[in-house]
């Protein structure tokens, strides 16, 4: 692909990942984080999956793989976001999405210790800047904020979902996958929504336009080009440029919400960046996925 393509598409699809923080905040003064991140999910899944069922992409036939969808949506819809939007109310767009962008620094722990998988020095290296990063910007709360802990059940529930998308998406087309992922995730948040808090949706042209905005832009065209950009560069050099997210999540909220950027959150959000850049940047793994003992 023509390099000057590849990168303003690169930009495009991490300026949508980051920028939802900051659009989902704004949301949040016309309806509960919860209901918000449900419809947001329900309409831009239920949108895929008509359109992989009109192009004819393979489905699972079996029991067990629809299974394994549901498991993914739990983590990777409703516990991340679920996790984002309630942390919204108490944090910055810019604090929560670098908080949560920290999430391939957990997929080489996780990794080590579950799927018995090995990772280069560099990698590591990546994993204890990062870490450093998180504990700087963590450090300067004296008292611990709940956005601060669901930004970071939002990071672990969104590895959880990496490793188990990378263990069973070689038997799942992965257009599908993020379709009913997004829709069976969308499912259990509205579940959420009517057990955890009051609902409510304010209809106006601002809320709907932000409600369409978050499905279509920020989940629809956001997933479909950032998989583009997997299938046709290289997946690990791609998967690099994930630290362009968290820098637009926190110029977003500059922009948007006039969230003041403090010399902690700039400090460690710049070790996160430098971590998570040593982390997916190699030609190669060097890791294999073992049996358990």
């Amino acid at each position: 692909m023509n390099k000057v393509i590849f990168g303003l598409l690169v930009i495009l699809t991490t300026a949508l990942m980051g920028s939802s923080f900051a659009i989902g905040k704004i949301g949040l003064a016309y309806t509960s984080p919860m209901l918000l991140a449900a419809i947001r999910f329900i309409l831009a899944g239920f949108i895929m999956a008509i359109i992989v069922k009109l192009i004819k992409r393979p489905h699972p036939s079996k029991t067990k793989d629809w299974a394994k969808l549901a498991t993914i949506g739990f983590f990777q819809t409703a516990g991340v976001m679920g996790c984002i939007f309630v942390g919204l109310r108490t944090i910055s767009a810019g604090e929560l999405s670098i908080l949560t962008f920290m999430n391939p620094l957990l997929v080489i722990i996780f990794g080590t210790l579950f799927c018995k998988t090995r990772y280069s020095p560099q990698q590591w290296a990546g994993v204890f800047l990062g870490f450093i990063g998180v504990f700087i910007t963590m450090g300067a709360h004296l008292n611990l904020k709940t956005g601060t802990l669901l930004g970071l059940m939002s990071a672990i529930s969104w590895s959880i979902a990496t490793l188990l998308m990378k263990n069973w998406g070689h038997a799942i087309d992965t257009w599908v996958m993020s379709a009913y992922q997004m829709l069976c995730g969308g499912v259990l948040l509205l579940i959420g929504s009517f057990l955890f808090e009051q609902p409510f949706f304010m209809i106006t042209t601002a809320s709907m336009l932000i409600l369409l905005w978050l499905a279509i832009m920020a989940s629809i065209v956001q997933f479909s080009i950032w998989f583009f950009l997997l299938q046709k560069g290289d997946s690990a050099k791609t998967s690099a440029f994930l630290f362009l997210a968290p820098f637009f999540g926190v110029l977003s909220g500059f922009i948007l919400l006039d969230e003041p950027v403090h010399w902690y959150v700039a400090l460690g959000g710049s070790l996160i960046f430098v971590g998570i850049f040593l982390v997916n940047w190699t030609s190669h793994q060097v890791a294999s996925i073992e049996k358990s003992m």
